[in-house]
């Protein structure tokens, strides 16, 4: 076969550091421009972004010769960088070493894009915490809660 498909979606999450609720300082479509940028720049098409004061959600395609890893490097140093530029306070802004990263299917792609879409009102009754929680037992990833909330 001379030419290489990939449809490869993947669900991030990541928070800012000690999820302290600090992204509230800044439009959030400014955020989501950039963030979706940063994977626009790497190959990879932005589905849906969307944030509440101290954690984000993306759903991307992976560009075919992209390594997640490094794209998730490259979204969470570049808005980084980014973030401290933004405001006073945000001029000491860190996201959480750690991330959350999952598989999902085309079928199931609409459905995920709903979820990230309504998390402003998803969080009036679940914390970051309880949600990802819930995240990785849905998607058995197995969570060492001494190393999860940095």
């Amino acid at each position: 076969m001379a030419q290489s498909l990939a449809n490869i979606l993947i669900h991030l999450v990541f928070s800012t550091k000690q999820r302290e609720p600090m992204l509230h300082h800044l439009p959030p479509e400014s955020l989501h421009a950039y963030l979706g940028g940063i994977l626009s720049e790497l190959t990879c098409t932005p589905l849906a972004i969307n944030s509440v004061a101290d954690h984000v959600h993306l759903l991307f395609r992976l560009g075919k010769t992209q390594a997640p890893s490094l794209v998730i490097e490259r979204v969470k140093s570049g808005s980084s960088a980014w973030l401290n530029r933004q405001a006073d306070a945000l001029d000491s802004f860190a996201w959480q070493r750690g991330y959350g990263t999952f598989s999902v299917s085309q079928s199931h792609a609409d459905a995920v894009i709903i979820y990230i879409r309504n998390q402003q009102e998803h969080h009036r009754t679940e914390t970051f915490q309880e949600e990802f929680r819930r995240l990785c037992r849905k998607n058995d990833a197995p969570l060492d809660e001494r190393y999860a909330w940095d």
